[in-house]
């Protein structure tokens, strides 16, 4: 379906990268064009109090277009839920984030791993949509943008990049006195494969170029190198997370509960206790991606335990 959106006016040019990531995810990943433009537009609505009549046009243009998606893909549920279309972002951003992360630790430099970091970083952006991110979430769009800048600047001056987070003054000290011997060292390799890694960066982030699509060609690369699995597909699941609501009139006799067994009695939950339990479903859904078995299991026992007695165990 062609996107008749006006064109984005300059006046609102601190959107147009969300716009641009959205179309370029339009034949991809309709789910992540559709939170990117909301997020552009909910951007753009809080950036001047008295809009002119170009800027009124754009962002009225993007609230038909997301109207017309959300009635065509109602039976979507990462486009009308919330808590769906969040596990679905957050599991894309994961994916692009620790494939780059990967091109950069192989110091396999170039367009691809520079536009996925970008890319990921301005979907870590558009989860803030749904509230305030988590401590991991925030690392990890932080160290993405500063990677982006970081790689495209050295390319762009010839120079070879360090693979990996740059120390800071303090591991330079250290290094510097553990003497000669430090030098044969290696760097410190490989994220864990889990939304838990917190990066160290240095202090000062450059900001991430707003010029560098136009000096890297063929800008889709990125994404369909990272999409070597395909690109987080979603199916709508009647039932998402695969959690059992409660229902007062099944309820068993009051018994320890148990993780495996199907006869322990469910908690009576609130619906923000259920989401929480979706979200650790999805989490561990996602861990599964990358054969992370440990968080996979961590994530069914915290479900387990809130559905089964109320307590939030994290």
């Amino acid at each position: 379906m062609p996107v008749n959106i006006p064109e984005c006016p300059p006046s609102l040019k601190s959107i147009q990268h969300y716009l641009k990531t959205a179309s370029e995810h339009d034949a991809r990943d309709l789910v992540v064009a559709y939170w990117c433009r909301l997020h552009a537009l909910q951007v753009g609505l809080k950036l001047t109090n008295k809009k002119t009549p170009e800027e009124t046009k754009m962002l009225m243009g993007l609230m038909d277009w997301l109207e017309e998606q959300k009635t065509a893909h109602k039976e979507n549920d990462a486009i009308t839920n919330e808590v769906a279309a969040q596990a679905h972002l957050e599991n894309y951003a994961l994916k692009l984030f620790l494939y780059a992360d990967k091109q950069d630790r192989e110091q396999n430099y170039g367009k691809n791993v520079v536009k996925a970091f970008y890319t990921a970083g301005m979907i870590y952006d558009v989860l803030t949509t749904f509230g305030e991110l988590t401590d991991e979430a925030a690392q990890n769009r932080k160290y993405a943008k500063w990677k982006a800048a970081y790689i495209h600047n050295c390319l762009k001056n010839g120079e070879t990049p360090v693979p990996g987070p740059l120390p800071t003054d303090e591991q330079e000290q250290d290094k510097d006195n553990e003497g000669s011997e430090s030098d044969n060292q290696p760097a410190p390799t490989g994220f864990p494969q889990n939304p838990g890694f917190s990066p160290q960066i240095t202090p000062a982030t450059p900001p991430v170029p707003t010029s560098f699509n136009s000096t890297l060609p063929d800008q889709n690369a990125a994404m369909k190198a990272a999409s070597q699995l395909p690109p987080v597909p979603y199916t709508p699941d009647p039932n998402p997370g695969g959690f059992i609501p409660y229902d007062p009139s099944q309820q068993s006799q009051p018994s320890q509960p148990t993780y495996g067994d199907s006869s322990t009695m469910v908690a009576q939950l609130t619906p923000d206790q259920l989401a929480k339990a979706q979200k650790y479903c999805k989490w561990a859904s996602s861990a599964l991606n990358y054969d992370d078995v440990k968080t996979a299991i961590d994530n069914l026992k915290f479900a387990l335990e809130l559905l089964q007695t109320g307590r939030d165990p994290a």
